[in-house]
C-alpha cells in the first residue's frame, strides 16, 4: 500500500498519477534526456506549479498549502511511480530545508519564489567548499560535491567548511562568483553539476542555522519517499508481468518459485513504505531529536534496500528487463543515483546505531478522545491493581477488559479506539492486559457457534483465568496443511469417539481443554466432513507427551487421542463444518498496540545489550545496532499502519500479512546478532531454566524455529500472500 493513508492522500497521489500520464509519459521523457541533462525545464512545469505541489509543504505566509512533510512524501512516492522527469525533488528538498532552517528573511525572500516556480538543488555534502568571514557575511570559496538538479537551479542550499564544522548557505544561481558545471548524470531524467564558487558573498540572512544532521535528515526523508514510489512502480510491473508471461504452457506466476519472489517484493515494499510513512511524520512532529532518529532509520532501511527491490524486480522480467527499450531500467537508474547522492549505508546505519543508545521513537496513534469512556476504563483499572493477581483478574473479566472486543456481557464490544483507550490505560498503569492464549482462538468459535449452554460454561471462566486452552489442529503428517488432518470422530451413543495424534500444541500440558478439529466423514472433500470438538483434557484417552525443543524448553507436545469420548454437547456446530468454525475470528477483532516482539519467550532489548558492552566493542557494534533497530522502528510503523487503518474504517489485511511475514526473519536476525555480540560467553549456560547473559543469548536464538513454522511455515505465507492478496493463479498440477 501507498504511503498515505485516507482519502485525502489517496486523492492527492491520483491526481498526481492522472498528471503524470498525461503530461511526463515515459515515451516523451525518452526523447528530452538531452534536455533535462543541461536543466532545461519540462514543459509541465508550470502546470505543476499551478496543482500547488511544489509549495504543498510551505506554509500558508510563504504562499504554500500549509501542509506537511507527510503529504509531501506522498506526492513524491507518486512523483517516482510516475518517473516524473525534471527538478521537483531538488526544488521541494531545498525549499524544506530553508523553511526548517532559514532565517526570518531568508524564508521571506526565498520560498515565496520558490512556490512560486522557481527552481532549487540542495547539497549533501561539503565537498572542497569552505567559509571565512562572519558577522554580515561570509565568503565562500570551492566545489561541491554532484549535486541533483543543480545545472537548472536559481536557487542553491549549498554545504562549507568554516573551522570544524558544516555550514549551510543559500545562493541564486546569478551571484557573482557561482559557476555550474553539469555532468552526465546517471538519472537520464534529470539534471546534475557541481557548483564552484569563487569568493561568492553570502550574506548573513543566507545562513541557514543547521548543521549536517539536521539537513542530511531532511533530504532522507524526501528522498526515501520518491525511492518508494520507484521501487512501487517496479514491483507492480514484475508482478503484472508474471501473471501474463507463459512459460511451458503456464504463466510463471503459477510457479512457486515466481509466487514466493513477488510476495517477497510485496513484504519488503511494506517495510520501506512504513519506515518512510514514520519518518514524514517525525518530521511533522516538529521534534528534531525524533526527526534525526526516525530519519536515520528510514534511511537505513530503504535506501540501498530499494534498489535491490527494483533490480529483483528487473530479474523477474527476465532478459527484457534489461533492455534499452525497457522502462524498468530508467527506473533502476534513479533510485542508484538517490543511493549515491544519499550518503553512506554504513554511516546512516551508525547514526541510526548512536541515536538508538540515547532516543526513543514516540508513536502517537491520534486515538480519538472519549473522556467518560477512558475515565471508567481507568478507574477500572486502579481497582485491580489494589487487588492480588487472580482478584484483579476475576474483577477486569467481569468488567469486559480482558476481551473488550468480544459482545457483552463477556466483553464491551469495544471498537478499535476504545480497544487502543484501553491499551494506552493498562500501559498508562504500568500492568499487562490479560490475555486467554489460546483462548482468543477457541472462545470466537464459541461465541460465533456454539450454544448459549456452551458459552456459560466456559467463556467467563476463560477470562477469569480459570480455563487454559491448548490447541488440538495440527497433526505429524499434516502441519501447515491442516485440512489433510487424519484424526477421525466416529459417532457414538450420546457423542463422538476421538482416535488421532495432534502435535506442536503449546500449552497442552496444562491446559483444561483443548479445540480439536476430526474428521467426521472419511469420505467428504478434504476441507469438509471435519467437526470442530472441545476436547476435556482430562478425559480418559487423552496421553500428552512434551516436545523437548532445540533450546531445551518443552513449550510444545504431541497428543495421543485414544478411542476418547466427547460428548453431543461438546460439538462446535454442525459435524461437518468444522473447518469453517475454526477460521472463524470475531468481525471486531482483537487489536494490538503493534510493537514488534525481539525475542520470543527470551525477550531482550538489542539497545541494552549494546550498551552493556565495552566502549570499543559497543562503537564498532554500532552500525548492526543501527540496521535492526532500524528493521524493528519500519515493523512497529507497520503495525501501527493497520491500527490507523482499522480506526478509519478501512481494511488492514495487507499489512498484517506483511507484517507476519516480516516479523520472524527479523527476529530471527536480532537474536543472531546479539548471539554474536557476547562472543564467545554465548558459547556456555544455554540450557537451565534461569540462564543470562551469553548463555541467554545463545537460548533466544536456539528458539527462533517457532517463529519460523508457528503458525504456518514462511512458505505457506508466501503462498497465502502471492494468491489471495497479490492474485497469482494457484500452481497447477
Amino acid at each position: 500500500m501507498p504511503i498515505g493513508i485516507g482519502p485525502d492522500h489517496d486523492a492527492l497521489a491520483d491526481s498526481l498519477a492522472r498528471f503524470a500520464a498525461r503530461e511526463a509519459p515515459v515515451e516523451r521523457t525518452r526523447a528530452q534526456f538531452e534536455e533535462f541533462a543541461r536543466g532545461d525545464r519540462p514543459a509541465f512545469w508550470e502546470q505543476l506549479v499551478g496543482m500547488g505541489i511544489p509549495s504543498l509543504h510551505l506554509a500558508e505566509e510563504y504562499d504554500g498549502a500549509g501542509a506537511g512533510l507527510l503529504e509531501l512524501a506522498v506526492a513524491l512516492e507518486q512523483s517516482g511511480h510516475g518517473l516524473v522527469p525534471g527538478p521537483l525533488l531538488p526544488t521541494v528538498t531545498a525549499s524544506a530545508v530553508i523553511q526548517s532552517h532559514g532565517t526570518d528573511t531568508a524564508r521571506k525572500a526565498l520560498l515565496p519564489r520558490l512556490a512560486g516556480g522557481a527552481t532549487g538543488a540542495v547539497a549533501f555534502e561539503t565537498g572542497t567548499v569552505t567559509l571565512d568571514g562572519d558577522g554580515d557575511e561570509v565568503v565562500a570559496t570551492g566545489e561541491t560535491v554532484p549535486v541533483l538538479g543543480a545545472p537548472g537551479a536559481e536557487i542553491l542550499v549549498l554545504a562549507g567548511r568554516c573551522g570544524e564544522r558544516s555550514v549551510w548557505f543559500a545562493v541564486s544561481a546569478s551571484d557573482v562568483g557561482v559557476e555550474v558545471v553539469a555532468e552526465e548524470g546517471v538519472d537520464l531524467t534529470r539534471d546534475i553539476g557541481r557548483v564552484r564558487l569563487s569568493d561568492t558573498r553570502i550574506p548573513a540572512e543566507n545562513v541557514l542555522g543547521a548543521d549536517a544532521d539536521e539537513v542530511a535528515a531532511i533530504v532522507a526523508v524526501l528522498q526515501c519517499a520518491e525511492a518508494v514510489g520507484v521501487a512501487r512502480w517496479a514491483q507492480e510491473t514484475s508482478l503484472a508481468y508474471a501473471k501474463i508471461r507463459e512459460q511451458f504452457g503456464r504463466p510463471i506466476g503459477s510457479f512457486q518459485a515466481i509466487k514466493h519472489k513477488c510476495a517477497q517484493l510485496f513484504i519488503r515494499l511494506e517495510v520501506l513504505t512504513s519506515s518512510v510513512w514514520d519518518a514524514a511524520l517525525a518530521a511533522d512532529s516538529g521534534d528534531r531529536e525524533q526527526l534525526a532518529l526516525a530519519a536515520a532509520r528510514t534511511a537505513t532501511v530503504v535506501r540501498r534496500e530499494a534498489v535491490d527491490v527494483v533490480l529483483d524486480a528487473l530479474t523477474l522480467l527476465g532478459g527484457i528487463g534489461n533492455t534499452w527499450e525497457h522502462d524498468i531500467h530508467l527506473y533502476w537508474r534513479r533510485v542508484v543515483s538517490l543511493l549515491a547522492l544519499g550518503g553512506s549505508p554504513d554511516e546512516w546505519a551508525r547514526r541510526a546505531g548512536e541515536l538508538a543508545s540515547t532516543t526513543e521513537r514516540e508513536s502517537v496513534l491520534g486515538v480519538p478522545d472519549r473522556p467518560d469512556f477512558r475515565a471508567g476504563v481507568a478507574a477500572t483499572i486502579a481497582e485491580a491493581v489494589a487487588l492480588d493477581e487472580a482478584a484483579a483478574r476475576v474483577l477486569l473479566a467481569d468488567r469486559g477488559l480482558v476481551a473488550p472486543h468480544y459482545p457483552e456481557p463477556y466483553g464491551l464490544g469495544a471498537d478499535t479506539a476504545a480497544q487502543l483507550i484501553i491499551a494506552e490505560e493498562f500501559d498508562r498503569a504500568g500492568i499487562t492486559q490479560p490475555s486467554t492464549v489460546i483462548g482468543e482462538w477457541a472462545l470466537p468459535s464459541i461465541l460465533q457457534y456454539g450454544t448459549e449452554e456452551q458459552m456459560e460454561r466456559l467463556v467467563v471462566p476463560t477470562l477469569r483465568g480459570e480455563i487454559v486452552w491448548c490447541q488440538l489442529f495440527s497433526e505429524p503428517g499434516a502441519g501447515s496443511d491442516l485440512a489433510s488432518l487424519t484424526t477421525f470422530a466416529t459417532k457414538v451413543d450420546g457423542g463422538w469417539r476421538i482416535d488421532g495424534n495432534k502435535v506442536w500444541n503449546s500449552k497442552a500440558y496444562e491446559a483444561h481443554w483443548g479445540i480439536c478439529l476430526a474428521r467426521t466423514d472419511r469420505d467428504a472433500p478434504k476441507h469438509r466432513g471435519i467437526g470442530f470438538f472441545l476436547v476435556d483434557m482430562s478425559a480418559p484417552g487423552v496421553e500428552v507427551r512434551p516436545l523437548r525443543e532445540a533450546n531445551g524448553d518443552s513449550m510444545f507436545n504431541e497428543v495421543t487421542l485414544d478411542g476418547v469420548f466427547v460428548p453431543d454437547a461438546d460439538l462446535v456446530g454442525l459435524p461437518g463444518e468444522g473447518w469453517k468454525v475454526a477460521r472463524t475470528t470475531l468481525a471486531n477483532e482483537r487489536v494490538a498496540m503493534g510493537n514488534t516482539p525481539v525475542a520470543g519467550g527470551y525477550r531482550f532489548d538489542p539497545v541494552e545489550v549494546a550498551r552493556s558492552l565495552d566502549p570499543d566493542t559497543r562503537y564498532d557494534a554500532l552500525p548492526a545496532l543501527g540496521r535492526i533497530t532500524s528493521t524493528t522502528g519500519a515493523l512497529d510503523a507497520l503495525a501501527h499502519r493497520s491500527v490507523l487503518k482499522r480506526l478509519s474504517g478501512l481494511n488492514p489485511g495487507v499489512e498484517a500479512s506483511a507484517l507476519k511475514a516480516a516479523s520472524a526473519h527479523h527476529i530471527t536476525d536480532v537474536t543472531a546478532q546479539v548471539l554474536e555480540w557476547f562472543g564467545p560467553e554465548a558459547a556456555v549456560g544455554s540450557l537451565g531454566a534461569d540462564v543470562s547473559g551469553g548463555g541467554r543469548a545463545a537460548k533466544a536464538y536456539l528458539a527462533t524455529p517457532k517463529l519460523l513454522i508457528g503458525g504456518g511455515t514462511l512458505e505457506i505465507q508466501l503462498n497465502v500472500i502471492s494468491e489471495q492478496i497479490l492474485g497469482l493463479p494457484r500452481e497447477s498440477r
